[in-house]
Protein backbone atom coordinates (compact mmCIF):
# COMPACT_ATOMS: atom_id res chain seq x y z
CA UNK A 1 0.00 0.00 0.00
CA UNK A 2 1.88 3.54 -0.80
CA UNK A 3 1.11 6.35 1.26
CA UNK A 4 1.85 9.70 0.09
CA UNK A 5 4.87 11.58 2.33
CA UNK A 6 5.61 15.47 2.01
CA UNK A 7 10.01 16.31 2.54
CA UNK A 8 11.50 19.32 2.32
CA UNK A 9 14.42 19.95 0.47
CA UNK A 10 16.76 22.26 -1.32
CA UNK A 11 15.31 23.46 -4.57
CA UNK A 12 18.77 22.25 -5.86
CA UNK A 13 18.76 19.10 -4.43
CA UNK A 14 15.30 18.34 -6.13
CA UNK A 15 16.68 19.64 -9.41
CA UNK A 16 18.99 17.58 -9.18
CA UNK A 17 17.36 14.47 -8.10
CA UNK A 18 14.78 14.44 -10.89
CA UNK A 19 17.57 14.32 -13.51
CA UNK A 20 18.90 11.61 -11.84
CA UNK A 21 15.41 9.83 -11.22
CA UNK A 22 14.95 10.95 -15.47
CA UNK A 23 18.23 9.45 -16.89
CA UNK A 24 17.35 6.26 -14.69
CA UNK A 25 13.64 5.99 -15.85
CA UNK A 26 12.32 6.01 -12.83
CA UNK A 27 10.77 8.45 -10.50
CA UNK A 28 12.52 10.58 -7.23
CA UNK A 29 9.39 8.96 -5.00
CA UNK A 30 11.05 5.30 -5.60
CA UNK A 31 14.63 6.41 -5.28
CA UNK A 32 13.32 8.05 -1.83
CA UNK A 33 11.97 4.31 -1.30
CA UNK A 34 14.85 2.77 -2.25
CA UNK A 35 16.93 4.63 0.04
CA UNK A 36 14.78 4.37 3.02
CA UNK A 37 14.47 0.17 2.31
CA UNK A 38 18.32 0.03 2.80
CA UNK A 39 18.86 2.14 5.47
CA UNK A 40 15.65 0.57 7.58
CA UNK A 41 16.74 -3.00 7.32
CA UNK A 42 16.02 -4.41 10.07
CA UNK A 43 18.73 -7.27 10.32
CA UNK A 44 22.10 -5.28 8.29
CA UNK A 45 22.09 -8.67 6.50
CA UNK A 46 21.19 -6.90 3.17
CA UNK A 47 20.43 -9.52 0.50
CA UNK A 48 20.67 -8.45 -3.12
CA UNK A 49 18.32 -10.40 -4.44
CA UNK A 50 15.63 -8.47 -2.01
CA UNK A 51 15.84 -5.56 -3.28
CA UNK A 52 14.43 -3.45 -6.34
CA UNK A 53 16.48 -2.35 -9.56
CA UNK A 54 16.34 1.00 -8.59
CA UNK A 55 17.64 -0.38 -5.52
CA UNK A 56 20.15 -2.72 -6.97
CA UNK A 57 21.08 0.91 -8.57
CA UNK A 58 22.54 2.44 -5.99
CA UNK A 59 24.45 -0.12 -4.38
CA UNK A 60 26.03 -0.89 -7.79
CA UNK A 61 27.40 2.69 -7.42
CA UNK A 62 29.85 1.79 -5.05
CA UNK A 63 31.29 -1.32 -6.56
CA UNK A 64 34.23 -2.36 -4.18
CA UNK A 65 31.70 -1.54 -1.19
CA UNK A 66 28.85 -4.36 -0.17
CA UNK A 67 25.91 -3.17 1.01
CA UNK A 68 26.44 -3.04 4.63
CA UNK A 69 29.09 -0.30 4.57
CA UNK A 70 26.89 1.54 2.32
CA UNK A 71 23.77 1.42 4.79
CA UNK A 72 26.68 2.44 7.41
CA UNK A 73 28.26 5.17 4.94
CA UNK A 74 24.43 6.82 4.45
CA UNK A 75 23.65 6.59 8.17
CA UNK A 76 26.57 8.25 8.93
CA UNK A 77 26.48 11.06 6.70
CA UNK A 78 22.91 11.89 7.05
CA UNK A 79 23.20 11.46 10.71
CA UNK A 80 25.96 13.92 11.03
CA UNK A 81 23.98 16.42 8.52
CA UNK A 82 20.60 16.24 11.33
CA UNK A 83 23.08 17.36 14.13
Amino acid sequence: MSKKLTLRLDEDVIERAKEYASERNTSVSRLVEAYFAVVTEKDGDCKRASFSNTTRQFIGVLEETNEGDYKQHLEEKYMEEST
